[in-house]
């Protein structure tokens, strides 16, 4: 089940090399992953990993689930939880996939879910992807991460597979 178009941003991005000093990543696009390996990634991994920064400055991992609609990665949390604290005290996050072997990963900003009618169709892609739940707000907020950069790598494709797409 998608999101209607009219609820969400949809756009395929561009891929490129990132700037990895010292690795000899080559300079030409051949190897580069496709959207659609990210996109694969995004929407099958079952865990994600979620870094935020602590009030202190120092990272903060934890694991979390979620779903990928539309090129935004959804999740809800407590309100008492050290991530939810992170997020409403600074909005930046990275979100992972659970392999690293193959791994995509989003740099993004985070905001809370409000709409009614977009929470009502995430909750049912997401009780479609962890049966019985669902994405119920009432316990502490849905949070949207909106991605600036998203990075993938397939191992066995070595590092001439690294990709990265810019939004």
């Amino acid at each position: 089940m998608s999101i209607p178009k009219t609820l969400a941003r949809v756009s395929t991005p561009n891929a490129s090399r990132p700037h990895m000093p010292g690795y000899g990543l080559p300079t030409h696009s051949k190897g580069l992953l496709p959207w659609k390996w990210a996109e694969e990634k995004l929407k099958d991994s079952h865990n994600y990993w979620i870094a935020t920064r602590r009030p202190d400055g120092s990272p903060h991992l934890m694991l979390v689930w979620g779903i990928w609609v539309d090129n935004e990665f959804y999740f809800s949390t407590g309100q008492a939880s050290r991530k939810y604290k992170n997020l409403k005290a600074n909005a930046c996050c990275v979100i992972g996939t659970e392999e690293a072997d193959h791994a995509a990963i989003v740099e993004g900003t985070a905001s809370e879910v409000r709409d009614s009618a977009l929470l009502k169709r995430l909750s049912r892609v997401y009780a479609k992807k962890y049966p019985p739940y669902n994405l119920d707000p009432s316990p502490g907020p849905v949070f949207a991460v909106r991605p600036r950069v998203v990075f993938a790598l397939d191992e066995k494709k070595t590092l001439n597979s690294a990709t990265r797409w810019k939004f």
